[in-house]
């Protein structure tokens, strides 16, 4: 937490409101451990407030700072243009058509997201039939920027010369309640983007936060509506759900609000499986818990092991008495690759492990050690194995032996 922050029975953060005369916004004033602020970021702030913008700290970072946890990323919000931005970096890069933004890169690869600050573009429009949003590069100030953000902790700025908090919306409030609220009614928030539907979900389970009444009845009344969600954006946050670190509690989540039987109704029907600790439901269970332990340790697992790990019960059902496991598969992924727009390297990966778990559950490898989808394969029959409550020796022995050459040079290359 902030060096100003006390007992959280007391007060969670004993900030001092400077500017009480000023409704919009509230102004408080923190002091965060500046070792936790990357200092490029700070550079980029920096530049911009001196240039005569206006530039703050926004979003996740802010509200993980309050949290006394280390940001993984800073985005800057500011009140320059995407091109008066780009002149100012010489290291940097517009990108985005959807949504324009600039990339300023450092070494190592860092990127510092700076984006215009933005407004809800349904202003424009004298149609308020429609509510989804299609297009969201309406430019703003920065107190529409905070109000068209999902969720009011996520939408406080930070000033880093003032050492300010800026609410608009109320996040402070939410923060120290630590509960997630949408910024507005939740239902029309939800039809606007239904894959906020999604992020409140990430947002409790990795935050550890309650939903509050209304926003969880709106998930559960709008979750219909992630049918007209963008269909790689539903499969990039389902695996956002699984990357965080929480990944059973977000699950969890998604199947008591019915959100699961939506997305991924093959799933969900295991979870509803009553025979007892041995059943499919119990064992996915066990192991999220086994991807959350990774994740704590950092040691995360691939993206393709985490769509594996998620599927892999209802998978090895459809294997059930075939002989070709690599086609049941592939049969099985079929709709889901078109409801969820799973990529055709995953379900490759994917269809290549369940083909070959049986062989390497017996110390067998052979060949398809030379790929380079075998540790992913080991890394899924090490998370099976444990959620059994059986033995990973075999595993140990097969991570152990020295690998042969892989042969195939234009194999797909996996993300770890």
């Amino acid at each position: 937490m902030p060096t100003d922050a006390g007992n959280l029975d007391e007060d969670p953060f004993r900030i001092e409101l400077v500017a009480e005369d000023i409704p919009t916004p509230r102004r408080y004033q923190v002091v965060f451990d500046e070792a936790r602020i990357d200092p490029d970021v700070q550079k980029v702030v920096r530049r911009l407030v001196r240039h005569g913008f206006q530039a703050y700290l926004v979003g996740g970072c802010v509200r993980d700072l309050l949290l006394d946890r280390r940001p993984k990323d800073f985005d800057v919000a500011t009140s320059a243009r995407p091109e008066e931005v780009r002149e100012l970096f010489r290291n940097s890069r517009i990108i985005g058509r959807r949504f324009r933004l600039v990339h300023v890169l450092f070494q190592g690869g860092k990127v510092i997201e700076v984006a215009t600050f933005r407004r809800n573009p349904k202003e424009d429009s004298d149609d308020g039939s429609e509510l989804l949003i299609r297009s969201d590069n309406a430019f703003g100030v920065a107190h529409e920027d905070a109000l068209r953000r999902d969720f009011r902790i996520n939408a406080l700025f930070y000033d880093v010369e003032a050492r300010q908090i800026l609410d608009w919306v109320g996040g402070m409030d939410d923060v120290r309640r630590q509960v997630v609220h949408t910024i507005g009614e939740p239902e029309t928030r939800f039809r606007e983007d239904p894959i906020r539907i999604l992020r409140a979900l990430k947002f409790a389970g990795r935050l550890g936060f309650a939903i509050t009444p209304d926003v969880y009845d709106a998930v559960v009344y709008c979750r219909d509506a992630l049918a007209l969600a963008a269909r790689p954006r539903l499969s990039e946050e389902i695996l956002r759900l699984l990357r965080g670190g929480q990944a059973r509690r977000t699950i969890y989540l998604a199947w008591e609000t019915g959100v699961l039987d939506v997305l991924l109704p093959e799933v969900s029907a295991l979870l509803y499986d009553d025979r007892g600790d041995d059943g499919p439901g119990q064992r996915l269970w066990r192991v999220l818990d086994y991807v959350d332990r990774r994740t704590a340790a950092d040691r995360p697992l691939d993206d393709t092991v985490l769509w594996t790990l998620l599927l892999l019960e209802p998978m090895k059902e459809a294997c059930d008495g075939v002989r070709d496991r690599a086609a049941a598969v592939a049969d099985f992924l079929e709709p889901l690759i078109d409801r969820l727009a799973i990529s055709r390297r995953y379900a490759d990966g994917m269809r290549r492990i369940v083909a070959v778990l049986p062989r390497l559950a017996g110390g067998r490898a052979g060949r398809f050690a030379r790929t380079d989808i075998f540790q992913p394969a080991l890394d899924v029959l090490a998370a099976e194995l444990t959620a059994r409550g059986e033995s990973t020796e075999a595993i140990d022995r097969l991570r152990s032996a020295p690998q042969p050459r892989r042969h195939h040079a234009d194999a797909p290359q996996y993300r770890r």
